[in-house]
């Protein structure tokens, strides 16, 4: 199988939660590893949205149940408030960059806002 085909998946798993006090997932990145690892499978994405107004994170988990399973992790880190209003991403790439060095074994990534305008990555990573 080439690494593509390995990557491709059309099962998926949502979760919902709220986030900490100190806008961490908290028992939402245990729950999804529990599942992954209960259950059996090789997660390959993830996709977050942020409701404001239920002040409630949605994660949906993509995955294989064809493979062989592998432990995973999910991490939130801060990049702060950072204008996104023009073109010029810079900022936030170099900040994205930099809490990707604070990880290893990441699988994925998804960024997300909160309701006042904090920027927030989530990431898995494979527990080797």
């Amino acid at each position: 199988m080439s690494q593509i085909a390995s990557q491709v998946h059309n099962k998926f798993k949502i979760f919902a939660g709220e986030l900490t006090a100190d806008k961490n997932l908290g028992a939402l990145a245990d729950e999804i590893a529990a599942f992954a690892s209960e259950n059996k499978i090789a997660a390959k994405s993830i996709g977050v949205e942020y409701l404001e107004s239920a002040k409630r994170l949605i994660i949906t988990l993509g995955y294989r149940d064809d493979e062989e399973a592998y432990p995973i992790t999910l991490h939130s880190v801060s990049l702060g408030s950072i204008d996104a209003t023009g073109n010029d991403f810079s900022a936030l790439e170099a900040a994205m960059a930099a809490a990707s060095q604070q990880l290893h074994n990441i699988i994925c990534h998804e960024l997300y806002v909160t309701d006042d305008h904090e920027f927030l990555m989530v990431f898995m990573t494979h527990e080797a």
